[in-house]
C-alpha cells in the first residue's frame, strides 16, 4: 500500500502565520496534500490560505487540537465551511461523527487518550487498539488520527503496526515524524499517510536543497528509499 506524505503548515501545534508564503514552494516539490490546524491563525485568513490550496488542487487537511468540547464542535463546523477533504483531530468522534457525516470531507478523530497541547497520547497499546476498534465502527468515522511519536510508552513501531492491524479503517500518523528513522518505521507500518510540519519549520532533515522546498524533497526522497 503507498503511503502519502501530507505537509502541515503548523511548528508546536499552530497553523504558521506565514503559512500562505510556503504553499507554491510546497506543491512545487510534489505535494498533493497540505493542511493546518485550528489554532494559529484567524478564519478568515485560514480562509484564504484554503482558497490558495485549492487553486494548487491538492487535498486540504484540517486538524483539530482543541481541547474542550465547544471548541472542537466549532471547529468541526468550521473544517465544513472551509469545505475542506480531511478533519484530523479531536477527541470525542461520538459528538462530532453526527455532526460532519453528511459533508463530503473524510472525518479522522484521534485515537487513544490524547490530553495536552502539545498532544500526547497515552494509554496502553491494547487500550489504544481497542479504542480503535470502537471508534473505527462509528457511522461518520472515515479513520483514525495516530499521535505514534507522542506516545508515553516505549515500543511504538509496535504501536503503529497494532493499530493498524486493530482500524477497521485507514490510520493516519501524526506528530513529532522528524528523522529517518521514524519515516522508514511508519512506510512500513500499514498506515495510509503521515503529517509532518513541526521538523520542516525547524530544518529538521539533512537536505541539500535549501528553504522549505529543500526539507520537503528530502522527505519525498527518503519515503521512496
Amino acid at each position: 500500500m503507498s503511503v502519502d506524505l501530507i505537509f502541515m503548515l503548523t511548528s508546536n501545534d499552530k497553523t504558521v502565520t506565514d503559512a500562505r508564503n510556503y504553499v507554491k514552494e510546497i506543491v512545487a516539490e510534489g505535494v498533493k496534500h497540505i493542511g493546518f490546524k485550528d489554532i494559529g491563525l484567524p478564519f478568515s485568513e485560514l480562509k484564504e490560505l484554503t482558497l490558495d490550496l485549492r487553486k494548487e488542487g491538492v487535498k486540504v487537511y484540517f486538524e483539530v487540537v482543541s481541547l474542550d468540547a465547544e471548541s472542537e464542535k466549532k471547529s468541526a463546523r468550521l473544517a465544513m465551511e472551509l469545505n475542506v477533504d480531511y478533519l484530523l483531530g479531536g477527541t470525542r468522534p461520538n459528538i462530532i461523527a453526527p455532526i460532519v457525516k453528511n459533508h463530503d470531507l473524510k472525518y479522522f478523530p484521534f485515537v487513544g487518550d490524547v490530553v495536552d497541547h502539545p498532544s500526547v497520547l497515552k494509554g496502553s497499546i491494547a487500550e489504544i487498539c481497542a479504542h480503535a476498534k470502537q471508534v473505527t465502527s462509528i457511522d461518520g468515522v472515515d479513520g483514525l488520527d495516530l499521535l505514534a511519536y507522542r506516545f508515553t510508552g516505549t515500543d511504538v513501531p509496535l504501536l503503529i503496526r497494532e493499530v493498524c492491524n486493530s482500524s477497521k479503517k485507514p490510520v493516519i500518523i501524526a506528530g513529532s515524524i522528524n528523522k529517518k528513522e521514524r519515516i522508514e518505521v511508519v512506510m512500513t507500518s500499514g498506515a495510509s499517510a503521515f503529517t509532518v510540519g513541526t521538523a520542516v519549520f525547524n530544518f529538521a532533515f539533512p537536505a541539500d536543497k535549501p528553504g522549505i522546498g529543500g526539507q520537503v524533497k528530502k522527505i519525498l526522497d527518503l519515503m521512496c528509499n
